[in-house]
């Protein structure tokens, strides 16, 4: 005699009961990430030095530099690439730089700007507005840009809203704010900086406007108070669900962080031990949340004799790699001459990593026999791992859809199966829109 179901629609309606809560937290605080574009790096830049053209002046010297020292080619084979990836890569990179050399600009008031006078900070606040304004109205800006202010500790947390405040009531003159507008707290140090930037962008949303959730901020990772509280817990994980949706990022800190452990300025390092652990538990803390993620920078930079500039890039293209295996798909950048490693290394990794994680797509869509058996997780990170090396340039559309048999908009769901969002195309030519591929701002 077949066995029948013995629960019925009561024992049903009360498991759903029971799990009523969790449900809604899984719905609100673990969305998934959106599938819209993350950047590769972030460049800082002191706030009083912008210019419309800054980001095509940086693609020059860092081309300038490297053709000083033998060529892209030659760089690449000093870093280490196998020789079949020489040329593809250098082709590529070559073409990123006189196209985006910069994907994320950071207008900075913090550490590269330093304290000076409020009238001569509240002048350079209205004038980076100006000029960024600017720079997206002549299709010069990165697809991603926006300004680091001063922390919410005592000393600098008013000087530090008010140039937030005089920035966006700026900017604002000039329209709709750019999509790609990125906003970064440094020094958070406790769930309640957080709690007050949220309620501070409420407020400038309310004077000006704009939809509630429209602004968003990275987190920056460099205090050990984040990773270990005093009561023992976590606050990086809490201070994801006490932004009221606004967080958009966890930016890790290599040197004030690893100068707060007393680490000693030359162990100072992305690769020492205590920063694995910090990121490690940034990570997990993130996991889920849609948050992204992004590792700190070298300050050892490619200049100076030939020598050096070697031994800097090699350095540079290592650490870059490193992160990409660890799943920090972006980092910071800080002179010209490191963004031919940056984008070397993440080239590198794409395309290496192509041939195998195409043909174990396609064996996966279209059920073919392989010595590889692959579940829907692995799909989706196999996808997803095809998809950010389209949206930095390092693959191309065509020979991604010809290797695996799926289109692009099927690769988005396979990447991003709970993406309420819809994907946004990358910029991939010169000339193309600012902005077509940024990142859509509002609560995840």
């Amino acid at each position: 005699m077949p066995a029948e179901a013995v629960l019925g629609a009561a024992d049903y309606a009360l498991v759903d009961a029971k799990l009523a809560d969790t449900d809604r937290l899984l719905r609100r605080s673990y969305p998934g990430d959106d599938g819209s574009r993350q950047p590769v790096h972030t460049v800082y830049v002191p706030a009083d030095r912008i210019e419309p053209a800054l980001a095509g002046r940086w693609g020059e010297e860092a081309l300038a530099a490297v053709e000083a020292s033998g060529g892209v080619e030659s760089l690449c084979r000093t870093v280490g690439l196998p020789e079949n990836l020489v040329a593809p890569i250098a082709a590529r990179v070559k073409a990123k730089l006189l196209r985006e050399p910069i994907e994320d600009l950071r207008l900075d008031f913090e550490d590269g700007y330093g304290s000076r006078g409020d009238d001569e900070e509240d002048a350079a606040a209205l004038d980076a507005a100006e000029l960024l304004a600017r720079a997206v109205g002549e299709g010069t800006a990165p697809p991603f840009a926006g300004i680091r202010f001063k922390s919410f500790e005592e000393p600098t947390r008013a000087r530090g809203i008010r140039t937030l405040d005089l920035f966006l009531s700026r900017l604002l003159r000039h329209g709709n704010l750019p999509d790609g507008l990125t906003l970064t707290l440094p020094k958070v140090s406790t769930v309640a900086q957080v709690e007050a930037m949220a309620y501070v962008c409420g407020r400038l949303e309310k004077s000006h406007g704009l939809e509630p959730g429209r602004l968003r901020f990275e987190v920056q990772v460099e205090t050990p108070q984040l990773i270990l509280g005093a009561d023992g817990t976590v606050p990086v994980a809490r201070l994801l669900h006490a932004g009221s949706g606004r967080v958009s990022g966890l930016h890790y800190g290599t040197y004030d962080y690893s100068a707060s452990l007393e680490i000693a300025a030359g162990q100072q390092a992305m690769d020492h031990p205590a920063a694995d652990y910090a990121k490690a538990v940034m990570q997990v803390a993130a996991a889920g949340t849609g948050v992204r993620l992004s590792d700190g920078s070298t300050n050892i930079l490619p200049v100076g004799s030939a020598e050096n500039a070697a031994a800097a890039w090699t350095l540079h293209a290592r650490l870059v790699r490193r992160s990409l295996e660890r799943g920090y798909y972006q980092g910071w950048d800080l002179h010209p001459a490191q963004l031919p490693t940056r984008f070397i290394a993440t080239y590198s990794f794409y395309l290496s990593g192509f041939d195998a994680a195409a043909s174990r797509l396609r064996n996966y869509v279209h059920r073919s026999e392989s010595t590889v058996l692959d579940e829907p997780a692995t799909a989706r990170a196999l996808a997803r791992f095809l998809q950010r090396g389209l949206d930095c340039g390092a693959l191309d559309g065509q020979d991604i859809e010809q290797r695996t048999g799926v289109d692009p908009a099927q690769l988005a769901r396979l990447a991003h199966p709970r993406s309420a969002h819809p994907r946004p195309a990358p910029t991939t030519a010169p000339g193309a829109t600012p902005g077509a591929s940024r990142r859509p701002e509002g609560p995840s």
